[in-house]
């Protein structure tokens, strides 16, 4: 199959950091229709994302953000029913590979899910092996990458909390994927010129507070 028209049948909803009641009625009444994914980019609490998933019947793929509680399989608590953390994993939906890392800059000595630089990087060397694989069986390391934070000075903030990840464009360059879906920065006052940028074949999208994307 090619994979380009492949791309074209994946309609998502992607959420993050804020939970938005119009969102409750938007998928009782049908206005999601078509969405066969959702992807959560952090910092929403997991029953949101887990009433999302039960309307919409469709697979949820998400990764932690700061706010969220460290991931612990004894405790459903740290975990949203009916999805997958894709923390420092990879998966293939159907035709599409997803690849996601959690968690933000550390501004906290003992925040959750919170990274130096250097950490960081440790962290996105592990993904790797399973980029490489990826690569040998399907000709391609990811399609679509999921994380909390954004890239370090791509539609990152100019406060500690909100500075990008240096790693996750060390991720896009080795991976290259379509479309690289992140959160954590919030749109208040100019402070983000933008929510969408596209940098060497990569459509980097902001999907604070969510957002309807056809990839």
């Amino acid at each position: 199959m090619d994979f380009t028209a492949q791309l074209f049948l994946v309609k998502i909803l992607a959420v993050s950091d804020q939970v938005v009641e119009r969102v409750y009625s938007l998928a009782n009444s049908g206005h999601f229709k078509g969405v066969n994914l959702i992807i959560g980019c952090g910092d929403l609490p997991y029953t949101y994302l887990e009433y999302i998933v039960t309307v919409l019947s469709v697979p949820l793929y998400y990764v932690p953000g700061n706010h969220d509680p460290d991931f612990d399989l004894r405790d459903a608590r740290s975990r949203a029913e009916g999805g997958s953390n894709l923390d420092l994993a990879t998966v293939r939906h159907k035709d599409t590979l997803i690849g996601g890392f959690g968690g933000c800059i550390r501004y906290r000595p003992n925040g959750t899910n919170q990274y130096t630089q250097s950490e960081a990087y440790r962290r996105a060397y592990s993904i790797l092996p399973q980029l490489l694989l990826n690569r040998i069986k399907y000709g391609r390391a990811l399609d679509i990458l999921i994380s909390h934070s954004p890239p370090f000075g791509i539609h990152d903030d100019t406060d500690k909390a909100h500075n990008g990840l240096k790693a996750l464009n060390w991720l896009m360059q080795i991976a290259k994927p379509r479309y690289f879906l992140h959160g954590h920065t919030h749109f208040y006052r100019n402070n983000i010129a933008d929510h969408e940028t596209d940098i060497e074949g990569t459509k980097i999208i902001n999907v604070y507070p969510y957002r309807v994307i056809e990839a």
